[in-house]
Protein backbone atom coordinates (compact mmCIF):
# COMPACT_ATOMS: atom_id res chain seq x y z
CA UNK A 1 0.00 0.00 0.00
CA UNK A 2 0.98 3.68 -0.67
CA UNK A 3 2.08 5.56 2.38
CA UNK A 4 0.28 8.67 2.68
CA UNK A 5 1.00 12.70 1.67
CA UNK A 6 2.26 14.43 4.34
CA UNK A 7 2.12 18.41 4.46
CA UNK A 8 4.68 19.92 6.97
CA UNK A 9 2.55 23.61 8.40
CA UNK A 10 4.43 26.00 10.92
CA UNK A 11 4.31 29.27 11.42
CA UNK A 12 8.21 31.04 11.96
CA UNK A 13 10.12 33.90 12.58
CA UNK A 14 12.20 35.31 9.83
CA UNK A 15 15.54 33.56 11.31
CA UNK A 16 13.60 29.73 11.07
CA UNK A 17 12.68 30.03 15.15
CA UNK A 18 9.91 28.45 16.28
CA UNK A 19 9.65 29.57 20.01
CA UNK A 20 11.66 32.50 22.02
CA UNK A 21 15.41 32.05 23.28
CA UNK A 22 13.80 30.50 26.77
CA UNK A 23 11.36 28.24 25.22
CA UNK A 24 7.70 27.83 25.47
CA UNK A 25 5.00 28.93 23.20
CA UNK A 26 5.78 32.28 20.40
CA UNK A 27 2.44 32.92 19.12
CA UNK A 28 3.65 33.14 15.66
CA UNK A 29 0.94 34.06 13.05
CA UNK A 30 -1.69 36.28 12.56
CA UNK A 31 -4.97 36.00 10.77
CA UNK A 32 -4.08 35.13 7.49
CA UNK A 33 -2.26 31.90 8.68
CA UNK A 34 -4.83 30.77 10.61
CA UNK A 35 -7.24 30.70 7.23
CA UNK A 36 -4.19 29.37 5.35
CA UNK A 37 -3.49 26.64 8.43
CA UNK A 38 -7.55 25.78 8.73
CA UNK A 39 -7.43 25.05 5.15
CA UNK A 40 -4.64 22.68 5.48
CA UNK A 41 -6.15 20.81 8.01
CA UNK A 42 -9.23 20.47 6.29
CA UNK A 43 -7.22 18.97 3.40
CA UNK A 44 -6.07 16.46 5.59
CA UNK A 45 -7.43 13.46 7.50
CA UNK A 46 -5.00 13.53 10.45
CA UNK A 47 -2.71 15.77 11.85
CA UNK A 48 0.93 14.40 13.55
CA UNK A 49 1.98 15.99 16.53
CA UNK A 50 5.25 15.83 18.95
CA UNK A 51 5.00 15.05 22.21
CA UNK A 52 6.98 18.62 23.14
CA UNK A 53 4.32 20.55 21.33
CA UNK A 54 1.47 19.36 22.91
CA UNK A 55 3.17 19.67 26.01
CA UNK A 56 3.62 23.75 25.37
CA UNK A 57 0.25 24.42 24.25
CA UNK A 58 -1.88 21.51 25.84
CA UNK A 59 -4.11 21.63 22.84
CA UNK A 60 -3.99 20.94 19.01
CA UNK A 61 -5.26 23.31 16.02
CA UNK A 62 -8.87 23.05 15.27
CA UNK A 63 -10.99 24.07 12.16
CA UNK A 64 -13.56 27.27 12.74
CA UNK A 65 -14.71 27.87 9.36
CA UNK A 66 -18.14 27.31 9.07
CA UNK A 67 -17.53 26.73 5.28
CA UNK A 68 -14.47 24.33 5.51
CA UNK A 69 -16.43 22.45 8.09
CA UNK A 70 -19.63 22.47 6.12
CA UNK A 71 -17.32 21.01 3.19
CA UNK A 72 -15.96 18.39 5.30
CA UNK A 73 -19.89 17.25 6.69
CA UNK A 74 -20.72 16.94 2.84
CA UNK A 75 -17.87 15.07 2.00
CA UNK A 76 -19.18 12.75 4.92
CA UNK A 77 -15.48 13.19 7.02
CA UNK A 78 -15.46 14.10 10.44
CA UNK A 79 -15.23 17.80 11.23
CA UNK A 80 -11.77 17.81 12.42
CA UNK A 81 -9.00 15.55 11.16
CA UNK A 82 -7.82 13.10 14.20
CA UNK A 83 -4.56 13.37 16.20
CA UNK A 84 -1.99 11.30 16.45
CA UNK A 85 0.71 12.44 19.27
CA UNK A 86 4.13 10.74 18.92
CA UNK A 87 5.72 10.01 22.38
CA UNK A 88 8.42 8.36 24.44
CA UNK A 89 6.43 9.25 27.39
CA UNK A 90 2.58 9.86 27.29
CA UNK A 91 2.17 11.29 30.57
CA UNK A 92 -0.15 13.98 29.72
CA UNK A 93 -2.53 15.55 31.54
CA UNK A 94 -5.93 15.03 31.46
CA UNK A 95 -7.25 18.58 32.47
CA UNK A 96 -5.78 19.95 29.40
CA UNK A 97 -8.07 21.44 26.54
CA UNK A 98 -6.64 19.18 24.09
CA UNK A 99 -8.63 16.02 25.79
CA UNK A 100 -11.53 17.65 25.95
CA UNK A 101 -11.39 18.68 21.82
CA UNK A 102 -14.08 16.85 19.74
CA UNK A 103 -11.48 14.82 17.99
CA UNK A 104 -9.86 11.31 17.23
CA UNK A 105 -6.90 10.74 19.76
CA UNK A 106 -4.70 8.41 18.79
CA UNK A 107 -0.95 7.84 20.41
CA UNK A 108 1.92 7.01 18.24
CA UNK A 109 4.42 5.23 20.59
CA UNK A 110 8.10 3.17 20.18
CA UNK A 111 6.36 0.40 23.23
CA UNK A 112 2.91 0.44 22.36
CA UNK A 113 2.09 1.75 25.72
CA UNK A 114 -1.12 2.31 26.67
CA UNK A 115 -2.52 6.02 27.96
CA UNK A 116 -5.54 7.59 29.20
CA UNK A 117 -7.25 10.08 27.11
CA UNK A 118 -6.42 7.89 23.73
CA UNK A 119 -8.84 6.87 21.21
CA UNK A 120 -5.86 3.86 20.38
CA UNK A 121 -1.97 3.23 20.11
CA UNK A 122 -0.23 2.33 17.97
CA UNK A 123 3.25 1.20 17.77
CA UNK A 124 6.37 3.37 15.96
CA UNK A 125 7.89 0.76 13.43
CA UNK A 126 11.14 0.89 12.81
CA UNK A 127 11.27 3.53 10.06
CA UNK A 128 8.63 6.45 9.47
CA UNK A 129 8.09 4.80 6.02
CA UNK A 130 6.66 1.47 7.28
CA UNK A 131 4.78 3.39 9.73
CA UNK A 132 3.36 5.73 7.65
CA UNK A 133 2.07 3.02 5.11
CA UNK A 134 0.14 1.28 8.33
CA UNK A 135 -1.64 4.54 9.22
CA UNK A 136 -2.81 4.45 5.21
CA UNK A 137 -4.21 1.24 5.51
CA UNK A 138 -6.26 2.17 8.63
CA UNK A 139 -7.65 4.50 6.22
CA UNK A 140 -5.83 7.86 6.94
CA UNK A 141 -4.30 8.93 3.55
CA UNK A 142 -3.25 12.88 4.23
CA UNK A 143 -1.36 14.42 6.85
CA UNK A 144 -0.38 17.91 8.49
CA UNK A 145 2.68 17.48 10.28
CA UNK A 146 2.65 20.42 13.13
CA UNK A 147 5.62 19.75 14.73
CA UNK A 148 8.04 20.03 16.97
CA UNK A 149 10.90 20.40 15.86
CA UNK A 150 12.10 17.09 16.44
CA UNK A 151 9.37 15.37 15.20
CA UNK A 152 9.57 17.32 12.42
CA UNK A 153 13.34 16.78 11.57
CA UNK A 154 13.06 12.78 12.08
CA UNK A 155 10.09 12.78 9.10
CA UNK A 156 12.64 14.88 6.83
CA UNK A 157 15.82 12.46 7.52
CA UNK A 158 13.31 9.91 6.38
CA UNK A 159 12.71 11.97 3.64
CA UNK A 160 8.84 11.22 4.51
CA UNK A 161 7.52 15.00 4.08
CA UNK A 162 6.01 15.68 0.56
CA UNK A 163 5.23 19.55 1.32
CA UNK A 164 6.47 22.39 2.91
CA UNK A 165 3.92 25.51 4.17
CA UNK A 166 5.64 27.79 6.00
CA UNK A 167 4.16 30.95 7.56
CA UNK A 168 7.15 33.70 7.86
CA UNK A 169 6.55 36.10 10.33
CA UNK A 170 7.92 39.42 9.85
CA UNK A 171 10.10 38.83 13.59
CA UNK A 172 13.59 37.64 14.36
CA UNK A 173 13.67 35.43 17.45
CA UNK A 174 16.96 34.45 17.75
CA UNK A 175 17.81 31.27 20.45
CA UNK A 176 18.61 27.61 19.69
CA UNK A 177 14.46 26.75 18.65
CA UNK A 178 14.84 26.37 14.49
CA UNK A 179 12.14 24.35 13.01
CA UNK A 180 14.73 22.10 12.32
CA UNK A 181 16.83 20.63 15.06
CA UNK A 182 20.68 22.44 14.70
CA UNK A 183 22.35 19.41 16.17
CA UNK A 184 22.11 15.72 15.45
CA UNK A 185 19.80 16.62 12.45
CA UNK A 186 21.58 14.60 9.48
CA UNK A 187 19.53 15.68 5.94
CA UNK A 188 19.38 13.26 3.34
CA UNK A 189 21.94 14.55 0.19
CA UNK A 190 19.19 14.11 -1.79
CA UNK A 191 17.30 17.35 0.12
CA UNK A 192 20.27 19.53 -0.39
CA UNK A 193 19.73 19.48 -4.28
CA UNK A 194 18.56 22.79 -6.27
CA UNK A 195 15.37 20.61 -7.65
CA UNK A 196 14.80 19.02 -4.37
CA UNK A 197 11.51 21.09 -3.63
CA UNK A 198 9.48 23.14 -6.01
CA UNK A 199 7.85 26.46 -5.41
CA UNK A 200 4.32 25.37 -5.44
CA UNK A 201 3.08 29.09 -4.31
CA UNK A 202 4.07 32.10 -2.48
CA UNK A 203 1.24 34.26 -1.41
CA UNK A 204 1.17 37.94 0.88
CA UNK A 205 -0.71 37.43 4.16
CA UNK A 206 -2.12 40.14 6.57
CA UNK A 207 0.14 41.44 8.58
CA UNK A 208 3.45 41.52 6.66
CA UNK A 209 3.67 37.49 6.65
CA UNK A 210 4.13 35.43 3.80
CA UNK A 211 2.98 32.27 3.32
CA UNK A 212 4.78 29.89 1.05
CA UNK A 213 4.72 26.38 -0.50
CA UNK A 214 6.48 23.70 -1.64
CA UNK A 215 6.50 20.29 -2.80
CA UNK A 216 9.12 17.41 -2.86
CA UNK A 217 10.40 16.39 -5.97
CA UNK A 218 10.66 13.05 -6.55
Amino acid sequence: MQRPLVRLVLAVSLDGRLAPPLGGAAQLGGAGDRRVLEQALAWSDAVLIGAGTLRAHRCTCLIHDPQLLAQRKQDGRPLQPAAFVVSRHPDFCQEWPFFHQALERHLLTPDRMSAEGFFSTHRLQLSWGSTLVELAALGFQRFVLLGGAGLCGSLLEADQVDELQLTLSPCLLGGRFSWIPSDGCCMPPALSQPNAWTLISADQLSGNELVVRYGRSR
